[in-house]
């Protein structure tokens, strides 16, 4: 079973690279977010790798990070998310993004990615509820840890009206409450109403 491959990069397509190991090329399929950090043609890479095995054929699938990695292979336990659309759900949304989404339950947050309509959505959000919790994230800059999807989720106070007034004012569920959770920080968790909203707008007029 491979598990990682080290070589150059030999060619990149729209959802796939080929990895030239000592001269035996690896087609290795990967979200947009892997192949945007890959270096180019002919300069060395590295990837983590899950390898799928069918009766008719083998696929590997790679990836920059571990956090990415494990999403794949959570994500995919669900049903109707095969690989495809694992690897559509990890190039719309960052770890973090879907961490937010499924703590706040916000189907429209996931049907962003290709081939995820409302009722995969629906399956994701349910089914892995409970399972974000003891899966270790780690995204460029921040890492999201055990924990994290139910302390988002349950976080009352301040913080909650704040995310309630941002979907009041149009603004999706997992992004208000993405924007609450960086204005919360930043105020060092005693931020008033109004200081959270406020920097929670900033935090929203850059994504």
């Amino acid at each position: 079973m491979i598990a990682k491959l080290k070589g150059l990069v030999d060619s990149v397509g729209e959802d796939w690279v080929v990895i030239d190991v000592n001269g035996v090329g690896y087609l290795v399929f990967s979200s947009a977010k892997t192949l945007s950090k890959l270096p180019r043609t002919g300069e060395a890479t590295s990837l983590l790798i899950e390898t799928h095995v069918r009766e008719d054929h083998i696929h590997l699938y790679g990836f920059a990070d571990a956090g990415e990695r494990d999403w794949f292979k959570l994500l995919t336990t669900v049903q109707g998310v095969g690989a495809k659309v694992g690897l559509a759900i990890l190039s719309a949304l960052s770890a973090e993004e879907i961490i937010h989404a499924i703590a706040a339950q916000d189907k429209k947050a996931l049907t962003r990615a290709n081939g995820v309509g409302p009722k995969v959505a629906t399956r994701i959000l349910t089914e892995l509820k409970d399972k974000a919790d003891g899966l270790a994230l780690s995204t460029p800059g921040t890492t999201v840890s055990e924990g994290t999807a139910s302390a988002a989720a349950g976080f009352g106070g301040a913080p909650a009206e704040a995310a309630s007034a941002l979907v009041n004012l149009g603004y999706g569920r997992s992004d208000a409450l993405a924007a609450v959770s960086k204005a919360n920080k930043k105020l060092g968790g005693s931020g008033d109403l109004q200081s959270l909203i406020r920097e929670a707008l900033a935090e929203l007029s850059v994504l």
